[in-house]
């Protein structure tokens, strides 16, 4: 936004003023601007340095709360989860989608995870299934390791993966 702090007006002078073809020539007057609020936005390097790191880490947390999405079933019918070996951060949600062959679940081999990991709170109930195209089944690890799981129905026929945390 443009501030006017003075202007120069050119009034013509009405004194004097004859019929004849001369005339008297103008004058310049400088008069003040008017007092007005005048708008300033500053930031210094070290404010902009904040806002890139604030977007930054926000960024950051928004894809840590984004999720991997693991297809129950693949597109061709194969009753497997795609991708079944796959690597997450700590605490990034894993997302289990029904997308073929279903019923499925999802159950973590207590045999096969991190010691100290409860498997009952991070599987599926057994006997809970997604009967559905689009059911989903969510979950959050947080200790960093290893983790087999399987679909309790498909399991003989290798429904299996393995998930790192990191």
């Amino acid at each position: 936004m443009a501030a006017v702090t003075s202007a120069a007006v050119a009034i013509p002078s009405f004194t004097g003023l004859k019929s004849s073809s001369s005339s008297k020539p103008t004058s310049a007057i400088r008069l003040p601007s008017p007092a007005s609020p005048k708008l300033s936005v500053r930031a210094s390097l070290k404010d902009v340095g904040v806002a890139v790191a604030a977007t930054a880490a926000s960024a950051l947390l928004a894809s840590n709360a984004m999720a991997i999405e693991i297809l129950l079933g693949g597109d061709d019918g194969s009753l497997a989860f795609v991708p079944n070996n796959f690597t997450v951060a700590s605490g990034e949600k894993i997302v289990f989608k029904n997308n073929a062959g279903f019923p499925h679940n999802v159950v973590f081999d207590e045999d096969e995870i991190p010691s100290g990991v409860d498997a009952g709170k991070i599987s599926m109930d057994e006997e809970n299934l997604l009967n559905a195209p689009g059911e989903v089944y969510e979950v959050q690890l947080t200790e960093k390791g290893s983790y087999s799981f399987y679909c309790s129905p498909h399991q003989g026929a290798g429904m299996v993966g393995k998930v790192t945390v990191n």
